[in-house]
């Protein structure tokens, strides 16, 4: 019999997807895909304006407004004040949830965004005398926000021993959580063939280090500059922009002149291979990307992060001698320039040491979890009035 599991998510960024797809093609791979029922949920979506929209304004906000994006997410960053807005979002939102919940029987819910979690859990808990299990996977790094971590789900996994141990401090228990890593697509170490491997299908450059650029796939931040500023320094190298869905910025580069190789793409899908083929990756703080260059063993300079919500990953990579922080085009260059002077075995060296925060088994870890958890039963909601039954009953 197929066990259903259900993956709420969001695109607001695009690690929640990748994370929940991970999980979920791990799933298929180890008990089979004809075994496993799964959905991804994108709860944003089932809600009500303006949460509705939440894809469409996170991108904007994080790229154009990052101060007030910071100073909201440490403002909001305490339990009781998690706890009030989580409480606010789930009662503007019951009606549509308690329906999303009760249209949905599965044997374990996987929750992959913090904003979503408390709200969901709770829908479930008001729906069903009897539940599916509930399990979160944090997908942020390091700095973890409050909302993470709910003592009702059942259990919790975290990336890194900071995020546990604030876990512990916001009163989960050790039995219900555990440290995995973040969840790498398996698809993504599948693609890992060898830099020789990798230059020769790209067509790249074999016997001159190879710098990797990228910055999400809208390609935002300071890339021209960043790009240009490398260029100026006529290091022996070769440069790879990955323009992404910004077709103004790879017409840009396509069309300048470069004092060294420079490879120029859009948008791609071929990331392992990339990343593969490089020795230094140039990007922003982002969790999955940098838990993607540790495991292909890319020295990073992070040249930007989301206030708040990115602090910690940026201090995590640098304390762990995995890169450096550069928010400067003339700095980044620098650095660029500084790496490279320092010859091949330095180079090694800083490629050890961002394998060493790599956990490339940290999906099959997880998914083992969900697998469990889907084969555990229903658990038993708190019990409620006869008045709150009938109440909720009727809004659905």
């Amino acid at each position: 019999m197929k066990k259903r599991v259900l993956f709420l998510m969001s695109d607001t960024g695009g690690g929640h997807r990748a994370a929940a797809e991970a999980i979920r093609d791990a799933l298929y791979i180890k008990y089979g895909e004809d075994n496993i029922e799964a959905e991804l949920l994108d709860v944003f979506r089932e809600s009500n304006f303006p949460w509705k929209y939440a894809p469409e304004f996170y991108p904007w906000i994080v790229n154009h407004s990052k101060r007030s994006w910071g100073a909201g997410y440490n403002l909001s960053n305490t339990k009781r004040r998690a706890e009030v807005l989580s409480r606010t979002y789930y009662l503007a939102n019951a009606r549509k949830f308690k329906k999303m919940v009760s249209e949905r029987p599965v044997d374990v819910v996987v929750c992959v965004h913090s904003l979503i979690a408390r709200p969901t859990l709770r829908a479930f808990e008001r729906v069903f005398d009897e539940r599916p299990p509930f399990v979160t996977v944090v997908t942020d790094l390091v700095s973890t926000h409050m909302f993470w971590y709910d003592p009702s789900a059942d259990f919790t996994m975290v990336p890194t021993p900071t995020a546990y141990k604030r876990g512990l401090r916001c009163k989960l228990e050790e039995r219900n959580m555990r440290i995995t890593g973040l969840p790498v697509n398996p698809k993504f170490i599948e693609g890992l063939v060898g830099q020789e491997k990798a230059r020769i299908s790209l067509g790249w450059e074999q016997e001159i280090p190879t710098i990797l650029m990228v910055a999400g796939g809208d390609g935002m931040g300071p890339l021209w500059e960043t790009a240009r500023a490398i260029n100026d320094k006529h290091v022996k190298c070769q440069l790879v922009v990955i323009a992404g869905r910004n077709k103004q910025l790879k017409e840009r580069l396509d069309n300048a002149q470069w004092n060294q190789p420079t490879h120029v793409y859009g948008y791609v899908t071929n990331m392992p291979e990339l990343m593969d083929a490089a020795d230094i990756i140039i990007t922003k703080a982002g969790p999955a990307t940098i838990t993607e260059a540790a495991i292909a063993g890319l020295p990073m300079i992070l040249m930007d992060a989301i206030p708040g919500q990115e602090d910690g990953n940026v201090t995590y990579v640098v304390e762990n001698n995995a890169g450096l922080f550069q928010p400067n085009p003339d700095e980044i260059a620098n650095t660029v320039a500084s790496w490279l002077a320092e010859g091949k075995e330095s180079l090694k060296q800083r490629a050890a040491n961002a394998r060493a925060i790599a956990n490339p088994n940290a999906v099959w870890d997880i998914a083992d979890e969900v697998m469990k958890w889907a084969n555990h039963g229903m658990v038993k909601t708190q019990l409620r009035s006869v008045w709150e039954r009938a109440r909720e009953f009727v809004s659905i």
